[in-house]
């Protein structure tokens, strides 16, 4: 109970850092059952009725949040594709809807030496509030309508680029995680690329595609938001248009932070399973790599072998099982037809043999005075064979033709 308590208000401590809010204290109170006017209670935490988030702010004269909404302002903080900002004031529009109070609040003080307002409490005072309000809904009624029709748009070209993609495209593996565990990190690793890895709840929103090199073949990496417990249901959709590239990923994976309780990590886990399968991923290939094994020492690093015997171990930051981790996503790609350009010597033609016995398909082939130019398409698990004459960029004009 306590612990939970302790993670829970972490995460919103962090959540209020990341919206620009500086945490000045907690308050966590056990009580049988929540106040039926003001909330206050064991589930705290939890999203608060219109009505309770009204009468607090009465009683505080301050504006109250709940975790939703600070998760909302985040998203619109950090949103920078123009889908993803449809989503977010989608998503804020829809959940603030019934919590709005109108701009005249102080309208109803007026009648009736501060009541609220009554039929015929006094001129001018009994219509503007509710007529407000009123034209309020209905503004934010009509705006939601337009963002689901462009939303509905914009969906269907997403996936008439999801059916657009073919085999022979750069293999694209997606980065999902749990936010915090070093996804940032593990991508500049891999591609040698310059992302932002400031320890904030959602510092990456935006997602960031680089690119690696393995044994002459191109992978293209994504880096994705991450992932937190409970996500808001309103946050779903804007996930799903956020993680676009993890949706549209040949390969996802799930990093881990290895150096967490294993309770902590394996609640992370299913978290992260959860989104993944809510925003339509679930069927994309998973490879789990458990990132930061540096900071275990021997004994903890078994045992969280022995509890994740399939999950490769690397370390981000010392490039600690990186090889490996690149060697299984290419494995995972090894049935497939990669287009590659060979420059074979003349004198090596037992190489073209090899080639043509492979029954590949051999889109092009120029004579040159340096060799025989050879553009062809691959299995990839073949590729290693001919990797010594594997070129890139080739022009055939300064080579001289044959």
């Amino acid at each position: 109970h306590g612990a939970d308590d302790e993670d829970e208000l972490g995460e919103l401590a962090e959540l209020a850092r990341a919206a620009g809010v500086a945490p000045v204290a907690n308050v966590v109170q056990h009580r049988a059952r929540s106040d039926p006017r003001t909330y206050v209670g064991k589930g705290k935490l939890d999203e608060l009725k219109p009505t309770q988030q009204r009468a607090l702010e009465d009683a505080l004269s301050a504006r109250v949040v709940d975790r939703t909404q600070l998760i909302l302002d985040i998203f619109a903080q950090h949103a920078i594709s123009a889908e993803g900002k449809l989503q977010v004031e989608l998503a804020q529009l829809e959940y603030n809807l019934p919590r709005m109070r109108g701009m005249w609040k102080h309208l109803e003080r007026l009648a009736g030496g501060g009541g609220t307002a009554q039929v015929g409490g006094g001129v001018g005072t009994r219509g503007p509030g509710e007529s407000q309000l009123e034209t309020d809904r209905r503004l934010a009624n009509r705006r939601i309508t337009i963002l689901r029709r462009r939303l509905r748009d914009v969906g269907a070209h997403r996936a008439t680029r999801r059916k657009a993609r073919t085999r022979s495209e750069t293999p694209t593996v997606a980065l999902a995680g749990y936010t915090n565990v070093g996804k940032s990190t593990l991508l500049n690793a891999l591609t040698g690329a310059e992302v932002s890895v400031e320890n904030r709840l959602f510092e990456t929103l935006d997602p960031t595609t680089r690119g690696f090199d393995y044994l002459g073949k191109r992978y293209l990496v994504t880096d994705t938001v991450g992932f937190i417990r409970r996500l808001p249901t309103q946050l779903v959709e804007g996930f799903a248009s956020t993680l676009e590239e993890t949706l549209v990923a040949d390969l996802v994976l799930h990093v881990v932070d290895a150096s967490l309780p294993e309770d902590v990590l394996g609640e992370q886990m299913r978290a992260v399973d959860n989104v993944l399968a809510e925003i339509g991923a679930g069927d994309v290939p998973v490879e789990v790599v458990l990132n930061k094994v540096d900071l275990l020492d021997p004994l903890a690093r078994r045992r969280v072998s022995n509890r994740h015997p399939n999950a490769i171990q690397v370390s981000a930051t010392t490039g600690a099982g990186l090889d490996e981790l690149k060697g299984r996503i290419a494995e995972r790609f090894a049935d497939r037809f990669d287009e590659v350009r060979l420059l074979v010597p003349y004198d090596k033609g037992s190489v073209l043999a090899d080639l043509y016995a492979l029954g590949a398909p051999i889109d092009e082939r120029t004579d040159t005075e340096a060799g025989v130019i050879v553009r062809a398409r691959l299995p990839h698990r073949e590729i290693r064979r001919f990797a010594p004459y594997l070129v890139a960029g080739l022009d055939t004009e300064s080579l001289g033709r044959a």
